[in-house]
């Protein structure tokens, strides 16, 4: 299989611009979520955020020309690719039943590791180097003492249920970006590698929802309205959309690094909202998730 698409070695200006976006976006969005829990429960907020999505994804296609269903070998991988970023999606939900939402997170971003063991085992130029483990390492280390205070609360009933759901949902993340990058899905357009992932979860978060037994009601507030437009148009629409396309041409193992930037943004946007100190240790783990980023990202001497 030959890629049309230039693929780069390392990040480049556009590549660190959108990354650094997406992570302050889903890391608003995160808080965004809570806050809208008051109108609408999590996962009838993710359905209603796939279903629209979807369908605007649609429109944007047929504007843009961008073939969705035409045949070129990607259906196979692009199934599997959009089962599990639903069922990453499904695992997150269904621990956050069993676990405070601090720690699921830490077992989630397990995944950068994963992606890093798992993907050079097909793609043999996303081997890390020692120093960029370090890096890897560094940042990881970071957001763990971030989360500390939620580490330290009091276990809740069935636990160790909520910690195998969020280890699950971090290896679903990264089987999702090994699928890609390893697959003739590396060179589809990335609105057709969306597709795949948002209409696969615009079927299932609805079920999932049903069987969670969370309450549907339509008559939204502003507030909820607002809330749901950004997370469709900007999270599950434009930030994902430049993810995929990213995928299509940078290093998945040195992309997925910034996904350590998300939590530490949370907790900076839930200060700034909810009026949480911003504490030195969060800004020096902000720090330190910057420095691990740089290590991993770091051109080799020649």
């Amino acid at each position: 299989m030959t890629s049309s698409v230039l693929r780069r070695s390392h990040l480049d200006g556009l590549a660190v611009g959108l990354l650094l976006a997406c992570s302050l976006f889903w890391g608003f969005q995160q808080v965004l979520v809570k806050a809208t829990m008051v109108d609408l429960p999590p996962v009838f907020q993710a359905a209603i955020r796939f279903v629209l999505a979807t369908l605007l994804l649609g429109l944007w296609c047929r504007w843009r020309g961008v073939a969705l269903f035409g045949r070129d070998g990607s259906l196979k991988s692009g199934l599997l690719a959009g089962s599990l970023f639903s069922f990453e999606f499904a695992c997150i939900y269904s621990g956050l039943q069993f676990s405070a939402a601090s720690r699921l997170t830490v077992f989630l971003y397990t995944a950068p590791f994963w992606v890093a063991l798992l993907l050079p085992l097909w793609v043999k130029s996303e081997q890390l180097r020692r120093l960029q483990w370090l890096g890897l390492a560094l940042a990881f280390v970071a957001v763990l003492v971030a989360l500390r205070d939620g580490l330290g609360q009091a276990g809740q009933p069935q636990q160790w249920l909520g910690d195998l759901l969020a280890l699950a949902a971090g290896l679903a993340w990264a089987l999702t970006t090994v699928t890609i990058r390893s697959s003739r899905l590396a060179d589809i357009a990335p609105e057709k590698l969306l597709f795949y992932q948002i209409g696969i979860s615009a079927v299932t978060m609805p079920a999932l929802s049903w069987l969670l037994g969370e309450s549907w009601h339509w008559q939204f507030s502003r507030f909820a309205i607002g809330s749901l437009l950004l997370q469709t148009v900007v999270g599950a629409f434009a930030s994902y959309l430049a993810w995929m396309w990213m995928l299509g041409r940078y290093p998945a193992t040195k992309i997925s690094v910034f996904a350590f930037l998300t939590p530490v943004f949370a907790l900076l946007f839930g200060a700034l909202w909810l009026g949480e100190p911003v504490t030195p240790t969060l800004l020096a783990c902000l720090l330190l998730v910057a420095a691990g980023i740089v290590l991993v990202n770091r051109k080799p001497a020649s």
